[in-house]
């Protein structure tokens, strides 16, 4: 195997990974919540992500690009979050159903804390190792990442057919493959660090270069709307289990494949997600990252819309298989886009801390706001109902944030200015 695929093969490796070890719980954690009678804190455990991703990607991103090794610290960094979403999983085992939200939050809150960097961490490491070894990561990336997915989806089928999902052992499944990677990373190749100089500001120092970023319009407004899209990311991650599983109360839906394995109709959202990144550099060489970004903002209306009306059978089940579809554009095209056009638009002594910069807006500010909005949404609409009803109520939610997106949308066509130069992509 020559040096060039040797690294694509070990980059490949980290991806699975990184993204296995998510994928064990992310999905069917607000199912877990649902059946220990947490329905209500659902949104508290998905905001936490959000709330750890304002400093933790960022604070690991500088350390990464000061001190320790961006390989290294993603080591240690998986280690630490599979010991804790394995006392995790002790805990929820060891009390069962009479299990308590102040037993369980603290230690899934430490856990997300370490796992938060470790998404801005591998792109840093890839970026790296793409690089020296000479090759394009707009286009040498992408196929990588899918491997990533890949993992996600690999883990989801495991909790989803040994019935895990419904309980404690899905986070068990994450702590093992988090001690796998735990190990591997330190076998990844060295990223360099820039130790500090004599003479050196504070804001060199700590590595806080990267926030002078928002001096420039172009990337201010583009953090910004990344803020606002990264408001979806964990809405239907927390809320489409329990809203494709409160079908199961209606007698024509309760034995429907879709209810009955909800989290493998939703493993289709990360198929799509594998096929979909694959087309990121054709798109971004062609359109450019604006009309990218639009892109990905018009399929998370789509990806609401299509789960307000639809149903477990029939037509229904149509409209559901296409938000699962279109939620592999409304993810890449933004996430991994996004991440590529940072990548590319900042210095190399600061790309770690720029990634985590892009974690906190995306999946810390972004996140946060968006869970806990949705949670408000969702309650109000939801709590206190039961049958056709609650279906009814959770439709409303659906369309309410797809008109959120939309209107995003239009503002981010107006206000971001970008013009695109397919000879320099």
């Amino acid at each position: 195997m020559n040096p060039k695929s040797n690294i694509k093969f070990r980059l490949i490796v980290m991806n699975f990974l990184i993204f296995a070890v998510w994928g064990s719980y992310l999905i069917s954690l607000g199912i877990y919540l649902h059946n220990v009678g947490m329905d209500s804190k659902i949104g508290q455990f998905y905001a936490m992500q959000g709330i750890i991703s304002l400093f933790m990607p960022t604070l690991m991103g500088i350390v990464a690009d000061r001190w320790i090794p961006a390989q290294k610290l993603l080591g240690i960094c998986h280690g630490l979050a599979a010991l804790f979403i394995g006392i995790f999983g002790w805990i929820g085992m060891r009390y069962g159903a009479e299990v308590t939200f102040s037993q369980l939050f603290p230690w899934y809150a430490l856990s997300v804390a370490f796992f938060m960097p470790t998404i801005a961490l591998g792109n840093s490491v890839s970026y790296n190792a793409l690089t020296q070894n000479g090759l394009d990561t707009v286009k040498a990336y992408p196929p990588i990442r899918v491997f990533g997915t890949i993992g996600f989806i690999l883990s989801m089928w495991i909790v989803n057919f040994t019935g895990f999902k419904e309980n404690y052992n899905q986070f068990f499944v994450s702590a093992a493959w988090g001690v796998i990677l735990a190990v591997y990373a330190f076998t990844l190749p060295n990223c360099p660090v820039s130790r500090g100089q004599k003479g050196q500001s504070l804001v060199d120092m700590f590595g806080l270069r990267a926030f002078a970023l928002f001096k420039d319009a172009k990337m201010c407004i583009f953090f910004i709307f990344s803020f606002l899209l990264g408001m979806c990311l964990q809405v239907t991650n927390g809320f489409a289990g329990p809203y494709l599983g409160s079908f199961g109360s209606l007698p024509e839906y309760a034995d429907a494949f879709a209810v009955k394995n909800n989290v493998f109709l939703s493993s289709i959202s990360q198929i799509s997600e594998t096929l979909c990144i694959l087309l990121i550099p054709f798109f971004l060489k062609k359109f450019g990252i604006k009309k990218v970004m639009l892109i990905a903002f018009i399929s998370w209306v789509l990806r609401f819309a299509f789960l307000g009306a639809g149903s477990p059978t029939g037509f229904g089940l149509v409209l559901f298989v296409l938000s699962m579809i279109v939620y592999g554009v409304a993810f890449d095209f933004f996430n991994i886009s996004g991440s590529l056009f940072v990548d590319q638009n900042t210095d190399e002594s600061i790309r770690s801390s720029a990634q985590g910069v892009f974690m906190m807006m995306t999946n810390g500010l972004g996140a946060t706001v968006g869970s806990l909005c949705a949670q408000l949404v969702v309650n109000r609409f939801t709590a206190g109902r039961t049958g056709a009803e609650l279906m009814a109520g959770w439709s409303t939610a659906w369309y309410i944030f797809a008109a959120f997106t939309l209107a995003v949308a239009i503002l981010f066509a107006i206000v971001f200015k970008y013009k695109h130069n397919p000879k320099e992509a």
